[in-house]
């Protein structure tokens, strides 16, 4: 992972002050809250779609050409690489929120040493992480009780994709900067062009060239990579801050703390809540190969709502960060009530729309689908779909509360998800099977809004009294 910022001796004299930029696209801290959010969001629900499309694509092309068993290999693993995702993203985005908070507070040089260290970090973190999950691909594996009619090709899937982990680590940094500095169009622009390039990609290394899923692996890396490359080079332009000098990287202990207690939190809860997933995916592993292809393809669909809460929380993260950083808590307060309005919206559209067209998703991935494999899309689709609303309020509450720095609550939340998944899965499969699965999440997200809901109140009431 090469990182293109551009390094300056400390005794070079500048020719001329480097300027944050103080275009209206980068100050969340004024304006009408509501449109302030939604410009924000769009590009970045629209990004995370696009983004979508890498694993949607390789899911298409492997089903319609390779057929449903390479389809499984791919499914089975989908939720371990979405685990080291969830966390690489959570991890990064506690990066996003701290240089937020210094932007929104106009400290130019807390904002210098917080991309300096985040850079630093990031490339650390990609050396452990890539080595890790390498090393321990078989080991994976054979916990998540993969079939062996698929698992020579799910392993070949997923060393692939953990091997590139450089590249979604290379990514997310520079996207949530950018986000940061209120610019969600650049990695939006460049994640559209790279998912072109990701199908084409895909249909050259697995058709022509026979690469198998390993080919649809590489498409996907070599893509993101170049989404995250063109996304810093256009950043770079429009944003001098991203200009780092060799005096940014001196004194960075302070701040490594700080990143590194909003980071980690913020990407161990993450993962944490995707455990709970890797159970409810062992489970479906157990039940065979049609039950493994039913729940990919429904859990596909389901990733596009879970993509735009987390798209409303990317907006409300750097929204709440900016002005909790400028000490505007009253307009943190509109802003958490219109961004609640927008959630609720789209998931509302995206539940009815998942509801009519699950059965046309299910024939996006497979060309001849067996009726058994219908029965476990649609089961799985028609009891979670109904709660997008709840996770729409998990999403919300949860990150505006981790950005005005209090990460107990949210960890404990993510406890309680983990638990309750656990319990639902592991507990109950014995005795409910497949629908477990199906109602894990649902109770999940109730039992972790019970706790952050009423902890937001009491800290805009606690914070209304000191003011």
């Amino acid at each position: 992972m090469v990182y293109i910022f551009i390094i300056a001796p400390a005794h070079v004299q500048r020719k001329r002050e480097v300027q944050m930029s103080r275009s209206k696209e980068m100050d969340l801290t004024t304006g009408n809250p509501f449109w302030s959010l939604l410009k924000f969001a769009i590009p970045v629900i629209l990004g995370n779609l696009f983004q979508l499309f890498y694993t949607l694509a390789d899911s298409v092309i492997v089903g319609k050409t390779l057929g449903a068993y390479s389809l499984a290999a791919v499914g089975s693993t989908s939720i371990i690489i979405y685990f080291v995702f969830c966390f690489i993203n959570g991890f990064t985005g506690g990066f996003g929120i701290c240089l937020g908070q210094r932007c929104g507070a106009k400290d130019e040089k807390g904002m210098r040493k917080s991309i300096a260290v985040s850079t630093l970090l990031s490339i650390a973190f990609t050396v452990v992480l890539t080595l890790v999950c390498c090393l321990l691909a078989h080991q994976i594996l054979s916990w998540m009780q993969i079939p062996e009619d698929i698992s020579g090709e799910a392993y070949d899937y997923m060393f692939v994709v953990l091997l590139g982990t450089g590249a979604t680590v290379f990514y997310n940094m520079i996207s949530n900067m950018l986000r940061a500095l209120g610019d969600s169009k650049t990695p939006l622009y460049f994640l559209v062009f790279s998912s072109v390039l990701n199908i084409f990609l895909d249909i050259l290394f697995i058709v022509p060239l026979h690469m198998g899923v390993a080919g649809a692996a590489w498409a996907t890396i070599l893509s993101q990579f170049l989404s995250a490359v063109f996304s810093l080079l256009v950043g770079m332009k429009k944003f001098q801050i991203l200009h780092l000098y060799r005096e940014d990287f001196h004194d960075l202990k302070d701040a490594a703390v700080l990143h590194l207690k909003t980071g980690f939190p913020m990407g161990f809860q993450m993962s944490v809540m995707c455990i709970g997933q890797l159970a409810m995916q062992a489970v479906v592993n157990s039940l065979g190969t049609a039950a493994v292809a039913g729940y990919t393809a429904a859990s596909k669909a389901d990733q596009l709502s879970v993509l735009v809460n987390n798209a409303m929380m990317t907006a409300i993260s750097n929204y709440v960060a900016q002005n909790f950083g400028a000490g505007k808590k009253e307009r943190i307060r509109q802003g958490v009530r219109a961004c609640l309005i927008q959630t609720e919206a789209f998931n509302l559209f995206m539940c009815v729309g998942i509801l009519i067209l699950r059965h046309p998703i299910v024939r996006m991935f497979l060309s001849d689908p067996t009726q058994e494999i219908y029965h476990y899309s649609d089961m799985y689709l028609t009891i979670v779909a109904p709660f997008y609303f709840i996770l729409g309020l998990l999403a919300v509450y949860r990150t505006s509360i981790q950005s005005m720095q209090n990460g107990r609550a949210p960890f404990t939340a993510c406890m309680i998800e983990l638990v309750m998944r656990i319990i639902a899965t592991v507990g109950m499969a014995g005795i409910l099977g497949y629908t477990a699965v199906c109602i894990a999440s649902p109770l999940a997200w109730f039992g972790a809004c019970a706790l952050l809901i009423p902890c937001y109140y009491r800290m805009m009431k606690d914070s209304a009294q000191t003011a």
